[in-house]
This record gives C-alpha cells, sequence and structure tokens, in this order.
C-alpha cells in the first residue's frame, strides 16, 4: 500500500480547514471589519514572503476592485534592516505569515504600529511573536501543516482576507460564495490534470500565467513547481508574457493559465490561444480558448472565489507530479517549514 505524503493529506484537508475558519474565525474578522471601516484607510500595505506574499497580491486585486483601497506592497527589509519610518497615518498594515515567527516580518509590522498604521497579523498561530507586534490578529485556523510546502495555510489566509474585505464591505453575494466554498474545495481536491502532468513530462521550463487576482495563484503554481518539482517555473501576467518573455516558447513548451470568471478571464484566453498558436502546449481553465485546451476546473459563486478552487486543483496536480518524479513533496532539498529571514 502506497504511503500518501503529508502535502496530499493536507490538500484534503483544505475544506475541513476553510469550513473550521468559517465556524470559528467570525468574531476576529467582525472585530477587524469594524476597525478598518471606522478608519476608512487611505491604503493598505501588506508586509510578506513566499507564499504569504501571493495570498497578499490576490488581497491586493480584491480590495482595489471590491472597496476601492490601494494596495501596496513593503520589503520587510524596510524595517528589518533599514529601520526606516514611514508615512503610514491613515493606512492600514496587514502581515501574513502561518508562523508569525519570521524576524522581518515582524520588524516590519512593528514599525508599522509605530509610524501610525492600524496593524492586522494574519497567522496560523495567535500567540506568535508577530500577532503581538500588531494591533489585530486574525487566526487563520487552518491546523498544524507538516509538510514544507504551504497548501492549506495559503488557502485559509486567502479566504480569512478576503473575507475580512466582504465584511468590511458588507458585500452579501461575496460572504455567500465564501461561505459555499468548503464543498467546492472539496470538488476542486479531485481534480489532478494529468495532462498538463503528461505534457511537462520530462522538460525543465515552463511558464504559468494568470491576470487579476488570478495572478496570484500563477505566482503561487510558479514557486510550487520549485519546491516541489525542482522545476524552473516562471509566473507572467497574460498582459506581461507577450513583451519578452514569449521569446523563449519553442515547439511543445508547457504553459499553464488560471482564470477566473470574470472581465479577466477573456483577455487571458485570447493570449493563451496566441501562445498555442506558436507550437506551445497551453492549458488554462477557461472554455473560451479555441487553440488552447480547456482543463477540468471548478467554478465558485463569484469571480473572486474562483481562485481558490483552482489553486486547490493546481496543489493535487503538482504533488501528484512531484511523487511520479521521485521527489519528496514534504521534504524539498536545502528548504524548511519555517524560513526566518532578518
Amino acid at each position: 500500500m502506497i504511503q500518501s505524503t503529508k502535502m496530499r493529506q493536507e490538500i484534503d484537508e483544505i475544506p475541513q480547514a476553510v469550513d473550521r475558519l468559517l465556524t470559528q474565525g467570525a468574531a476576529d474578522i467582525s472585530a477587524v471589519a469594524d476597525a478598518a471601516r471606522g478608519l476608512d484607510p487611505a491604503f493598505i500595505m501588506t508586509v510578506a514572503r513566499g507564499s504569504s506574499d501571493h495570498v497578499c497580491t490576490y488581497l491586493k486585486y480584491a480590495s482595489e476592485i471590491l472597496l476601492g483601497v490601494p494596495v501596496a506592497s513593503v520589503g520587510p527589509s524596510v524595517g528589518s534592516i533599514y529601520d526606516c519610518t514611514l508615512k503610514l497615518n491613515k493606512g492600514l498594515s496587514l502581515a501574513v505569515s502561518q508562523s508569525g515567527q519570521s524576524p522581518d516580518i515582524v520588524a516590519m509590522a512593528s514599525n508599522a504600529a509605530r509610524d501610525g498604521a492600524m496593524t492586522v497579523a494574519l497567522t496560523n498561530d495567535a500567540a506568535s511573536p508577530l500577532a503581538r507586534a500588531s494591533g489585530h490578529t486574525i487566526d487563520i485556523h487552518a491546523g498544524p501543516e507538516l509538510s514544507v510546502a504551504a497548501t492549506k495555510t495559503f488557502v485559509t489566509s486567502a479566504v480569512a482576507g478576503l473575507w475580512l474585505l466582504a465584511e468590511w464591505d458588507r458585500n452579501t453575494a461575496l460572504l455567500a460564495a465564501i461561505r459555499a466554498l468548503p464543498e467546492q474545495l472539496d470538488a476542486a481536491a479531485r481534480i489532478n490534470w494529468p495532462e498538463v502532468r503528461a505534457a511537462i513530462g520530462e522538460r525543465q521550463s515552463l511558464f504559468t500565467l494568470g491576470r487579476g487576482q488570478a495572478l496570484a495563484v500563477s505566482n503561487e503554481a510558479a514557486l510550487k513547481f520549485k519546491e516541489t518539482c525542482q522545476l524552473h517555473a516562471e509566473s507572467y501576467s497574460s498582459a506581461e508574457v507577450l513583451h519578452g518573455p514569449v521569446s523563449i516558447v519553442g515547439e511543445g513548451f508547457p504553459v499553464l493559465g488560471f482564470a477566473a470568471a470574470d472581465a479577466a478571464e477573456a483577455p487571458l484566453a485570447a493570449i493563451t490561444d496566441q501562445i498555442a498558436a506558436k507550437g506551445a502546449q497551453v492549458f488554462a481553465t477557461t472554455s473560451k480558448v479555441q487553440d488552447a485546451t480547456c482543463i477540468e476546473h471548478i467554478r465558485t459563486n463569484h469571480g473572486l472565489t474562483d481562485p481558490l478552487s483552482l489553486i486547490v486543483s493546481f496543489y493535487s496536480m503538482v504533488e501528484a507530479f512531484s511523487t511520479s518524479r521521485g521527489i519528496d513533496p514534504d521534504a524539498p532539498r536545502h528548504l524548511k517549514k519555517v524560513t526566518e529571514t532578518v
């Protein structure tokens, strides 16, 4: 009997983790949403690295689309190494870290509070140094995550952040879509794109594409290819890929496009078709493609929640691909679960 990886087990736990967040996280979300609504910030700054930074990219688009509040990522070294003073009055600082332990993230969150921002920690450890350094904490309730590759903490962080924005906006349609996610994510976890795995085969380089909030899952997918499969994967906005990167595309070059059901879907489909016409093997999560191949995907009840089902299916695919290459996705070489940078 083949033992399943911790990564596979944690992918299967994603629906339950999201349900647990929805059941246990309402008090945190409501308190922070009320405080944010009262502040009415002019901007949001995000502080994160790795998969958590991809969560912030996702929330950037959601904030700008829903609330009209611009979002910018601030390098943690601005606080931890340079110790700069920033003009953060009327600003909200959102620091995202599953462990809440990295010194640079903690330092930037602490400096943000010093410099006048409302500070929020989004973390899987409500007693962590990051939580202690922040004025408000949202516990993502993911439970222990033992595989080095983050899966359920990425999804629960994204859901928690999106829930905060929806509650802040009092957006009933989005709140309903968030509540419907556990069942949809369970269905998404059963999809693992064998045609994509076959197309990649022994190739060592590929592109992932996204647009709008789906760019965040493209970024996360490229990282996971590197972490778990030792593949060189680069993520691009579909609006940028033709501005130079497409030059390396040759016959059979693998490309994976992530599309949500929103205004960015048709433009992304058009670009993936153009790349497929150049001889690449292009797959996309949209039926609007003609030359590229539409792959199975779960649509949720809102364009802003669609990327969450897409990344769950991707996780299922990349775990299967990693193990097929004889790589243990639970223990990628040179990596450990908690990365502490200054």
